[in-house]
């Protein structure tokens, strides 16, 4: 009998679940939803390095490819598709890969999970380089589609990240950074979208944000590459160039029109007084970063 991966356990805090009423059943469910952040916590080291591996791969044009199945998968494609309009980042930059393809978002593709031809064809798909970073995502850490994603990525000299709620995942031969939240049992045993899911979602955020961050695409905490794709994030834009430049929020429109509806053009131009030229060349000699222009 082959030995149980901990996201297929049961969990003894939840094996009277179907007799609670509704409350207790809510008040449950988020105790175990508490464990989840101390989980993270432990494999911020790992987290941080995944972090910085990421960056440098950015910094010399390389992409970020996120591969998963189920709610893995999903959660891989929810974050790459953020960062196209939050960072301002060109499309390709970060993907997402799901197992079955798109019409696995919605429904279950049998057995693609563990399917090696499925997992071969979305990393030719990619087509990556040895400046690419390659994510693979897995509650258990053991589908054939991850395995193969991550071992051939490796074999084209991609640095690979493998993130999993399972301290024996098989996935951890195949990655030069293993992220290991341990987040315990699932509350009803094998859902690995509740917990692991949560996990995964977190670490997934901090990865492609603190990439970000390292690169530039913040200033303090302000969104500073948004693109301006309708009236609120236009008005974000504004109100982001008025605080920065402590300018009126009329005169920061302004600028925000000048810029070509670029944020951190625009303040370069309000506090430096420069032209847009100008301000696009400054940017330009400080790789984007707008700490060195205006601190």
């Amino acid at each position: 009998m082959n030995k149980l991966a901990l996201t297929e356990k049961r969990n003894p805090e939840t094996v009277n679940i179907d007799l609670m009423d509704s409350w207790q059943i809510a008040k449950t469910l988020n105790n175990e939803d508490k464990k989840v952040a101390l989980a993270v916590e432990k494999a911020l080291p790992q987290i941080g390095d995944a972090i910085e591996v990421i960056a440098e791969a950015f910094r010399k044009g390389g992409r970020l490819a996120y591969f998963g199945a189920g709610t893995s998968g999903r959660l891989g494609v929810l974050d790459a598709s953020e960062c196209w309009p939050t960072f301002g980042v060109d499309h390709g930059m970060v993907n997402g890969f799901i197992a079955g393809g798109d019409r696995a978002l919605r429904f279950s593709v049998e057995n693609s999970e563990d399917n090696a031809d499925l997992a071969l064809a979305d990393l030719n798909a990619f087509n990556p380089i040895p400046d690419d970073v390659v994510v693979g995502i897995s509650a258990n850490g053991g589908p054939r589609y991850v395995l193969t994603v991550l071992e051939e990525a490796q074999k084209r000299g991609c640095k690979t990240v493998g993130i999993s709620s399972n301290p024996e995942a098989k996935l951890k031969a195949f990655a030069d950074i293993f992220i290991n939240p341990v987040v315990g049992e699932e509350p009803i045993a094998g859902s690995s979208r509740m917990k692991s899911g949560t996990a995964q979602k977190m670490i997934l955020n901090m990865l492609s944000t603190g990439a970000m961050i390292r690169i530039g695409k913040v200033y303090e905490n302000y969104m500073i590459d948004v693109r301006m794709m309708n009236q609120k994030l236009v008005d974000r834009g504004i109100r982001i160039v008025s605080e920065i430049a402590r300018i009126p929020y009329e005169e920061a429109a302004d600028y925000i029109e000048a810029s070509g509806h670029k944020v951190k053009t625009a303040c370069v131009m309000a506090v430096k007084q420069i032209s847009k030229i100008e301000a696009e060349q400054l940017l330009e000699q400080n790789n984007g970063i707008l700490r060195k222009i205006i601190s």
